[in-house]
């Protein structure tokens, strides 16, 4: 195992430490890092919950989820090792005089207090002057912000005002779990390091780019809340545009935070509005129905327990999107994102321009154009479509569809795969921002997503119903048809 001696040992306190996030995710990660000899020797992870529990109970849930979820055995020197760094505190949150109970639990004169809001964003204020009260922050303090941060523009910048008062912007990290994927990130590399790519990354050469995040679950039992959000607002308001702001930003002058971010925010301004005038053109809402999942039957959403029958929130969204800037005039990029569909699935195609003149017409009539194929989940890795000519020695040239396949977990056979939340809790404890989000950048994508939301309103527009198990509505392939396009299969 490599040690790491790069950052100071921290004490970090998880609120809501034993709920869902924590306990499936959060825990499991901790201990990967500690597995790979990447949390410093004094670190401490201090659950915070209202529940009335001790620190022997909070090691056995800890235990339990990691044999539930960490599919790898749990060595037995490995976990008496974690679970030293682990302590239960029960507070109230709403609570100012509890936050005092943090005291005894911290050493601020040797580590690093980071907080991490696994709560509800509704507690976010609470927490923030909790601590403040409370006086255990310096200016090494950290918080950690997990989406959702509001439900709409107005509401990310009440909490962003709220949180700024008792945190400076560079204490804030506000996390998207999909930044600390490693294909994510390997976008970077992709682009801005290879010349094949670098100098074909523009209108002339590309036709158009699919992003499609797709969700095999449907609600898994969290009808009330995903039922006044959307999968627009869900998935789409953060997810899918960070990975469009990677896939589409100009070249950071370095890999500053500072630089990356203000790329990224150019992109956003970039976005053509979808308005009243041309969001019928450019959207597609779907709600699934009852269908079948690998061949088991499974409800429609508004079958689901608890459900309110004349809901019309919608559980998948495609749209069309342009940027108006110089480099992508142009070049639309379609993004799809639903639940309950055929199965699990996150990719970023590139479409590349097909030749303008076809010199093997006898063999192959229309040439189809390269397709790079960026996998992001299940199974990372990187696919280029591309024409060979077919051995043989029989006459005329004959092409066939190949593709050169770069499979992560293949070819970095001697490195550790890590997930996202195990990349940004390291940065988060090592103080690095580049993978967070600023406030400018999510309140951008705030302003962009509820332009949508009002036209939809405006524009009395309902989700169209398409079978679970399948690609979402007609409609959608409808949107790409138009351009003369269709979705990759």
């Amino acid at each position: 195992m490599v040690s790491n001696t790069t950052y100071k040992p921290c004490d970090l306190v998880i609120y809501g430490g034993l709920g869902d996030l924590a306990t499936r995710k959060l825990i499991i990660s901790l201990f990967r890092l500690e597995k790979a000899g990447l949390l410093e020797n004094d670190s401490t992870i201090i659950a915070v919950d209202r529940y009335d529990k001790t620190r022997d109970d909070f090691i056995a849930i800890a235990h339990d989820s990691l044999k539930k979820f960490l599919n790898d055995d749990i060595e037995p020197a490995l976990w008496e090792k974690f679970q030293q760094r682990l302590n239960y505190l029960q507070m109230d949150l709403t609570q100012m005089q509890d936050y005092g109970k943090l005291k005894p639990l911290l050493s601020p004169e040797t580590h690093v207090l980071i907080n991490y809001l696994a709560v509800s964003p509704v507690l976010f204020k609470s927490i923030c002057h909790g601590l403040q009260q409370a006086g255990v922050l310096n200016d090494e303090a950290r918080i950690v912000m997990e989406k959702p941060i509001g439900h709409d523009l107005k509401s990310c910048i009440e909490i962003n005002d709220a949180v700024s008062e008792v945190f400076h912007e560079e204490q804030i990290f506000r996390i998207d779990h999909y930044l600390g994927k490693e294909t994510v990130l390997n976008l970077l590399a992709l682009r801005f390091a290879n010349s094949i790519f670098t100098t074909n990354w523009d209108h002339n050469s590309i036709d158009h780019i699919q992003i499609t995040v797709a969700e095999a679950v449907g609600i898994e039992g969290r009808w009330d809340y995903f039922d006044h959000t959307g999968q627009l607002r869900d998935m789409l308001q953060n997810h899918l545009l960070q990975i469009l702001t990677f896939v589409t930003m100009e070249p950071p002058v370095n890999l500053e935070a500072s630089s990356i971010r203000s790329e990224k925010i150019k992109v956003l301004k970039a976005l053509r509005p979808i308005t009243p005038h041309n969001v019928e053109q450019v959207t597609v809402r779907g709600q699934y129905a009852a269908g079948f999942q690998q061949a088991t039957p499974v409800p429609g959403y508004l079958e689901e327990e608890g459900a309110n029958p004349d809901s019309d929130t919608e559980t998948f969204v495609a749209l069309r999107v342009d940027i108006d800037n110089w480099r992508w005039a142009g070049v639309p990029v379609y993004l799809r994102t639903g639940k309950r569909m055929n199965y699990k699935r996150t990719e970023i195609v590139i479409n590349f321009k097909q030749l303008p003149h076809n010199i093997f017409k006898d063999s192959y009539k229309n040439l189809p154009a390269n397709k790079l194929i960026i996998h992001l989940q299940p199974n990372e890795g990187i696919d280029i479509e591309i024409l060979n000519k077919v051995p043989g020695i029989d006459g005329d040239i004959k092409l066939q569809k190949t593709k050169l396949d770069l499979s992560f977990s293949e070819a970095f056979k001697q490195n550790r795969l890590f997930g996202g939340y195990e990349k940004l809790i390291l940065e988060a404890l090592r103080g690095n921002p580049t993978l967070f989000l600023s406030r400018e950048e999510i309140e951008q994508a705030w302003a962009w997503v509820d332009s949508i939301q009002t036209a939809w309103k405006t524009q009395s527009l309902h989700p169209t119903q398409y079978p679970a198990g399948t690609w979402g509505p007609i409609t959608s392939d409808s949107l790409l048809a138009r351009d003369g396009r269709a979705w990759e299969a």
